[in-house]
């Protein structure tokens, strides 16, 4: 499974505006500068983010975005799978059903099939207000 640059910038761009909650509408321009993303970039990834309710805009002055819920839920697979996002660690899983014509002999597909949920799973349990809670108190934490 490799996330795509949209992926990854979507969930920058859900992190910006939860760290800011307390702001009324974040105008896009500012997240771009914060997160060093180009702007013309971003409104495509904000696009999609609008078009599934995660965040909600308002144009002209005093316009910007912000989360339509707290941070706490919204879970990282959701907003990855937002972006356009396919998580599947191989490609058979992509589409479902599986199309792949050995998918009935296939030894390895229970294994992907198995990862594929172990990924979801997590990153179902990784909240944004976790990533929010993570950037603010830096890298103090032990294995």
């Amino acid at each position: 499974m490799l996330v795509s640059t949209k992926g990854r910038y979507a969930l920058r761009v859900m992190v910006d505006l939860a760290q800011h909650t307390d702001e009324d509408r974040i105008p896009l321009k500012e997240i771009a500068e914060r997160q060093e993303i180009s702007e013309k970039y971003l409104e495509s990834i904000i696009r999609l983010l609008v078009r599934d309710g995660f965040v909600v805009g308002a144009r002209g002055k005093g316009g910007g975005y912000t989360l339509t819920r707290a941070p706490q839920d919204y879970d990282v697979y959701s907003i990855l799978v937002a972006a356009d996002e396919s998580l599947a660690p191989v490609s058979c899983l992509e589409d479902e059903p599986v199309i792949c014509p050995r998918a009935a002999d296939c030894p390895t597909l229970p294994l992907w099939r198995n990862l594929d949920q172990l990924i979801e799973d997590y990153l179902q349990g990784v909240s944004l207000a976790d990533l929010v809670d993570n950037t603010a108190g830096g890298d103090d934490y032990v294995i």
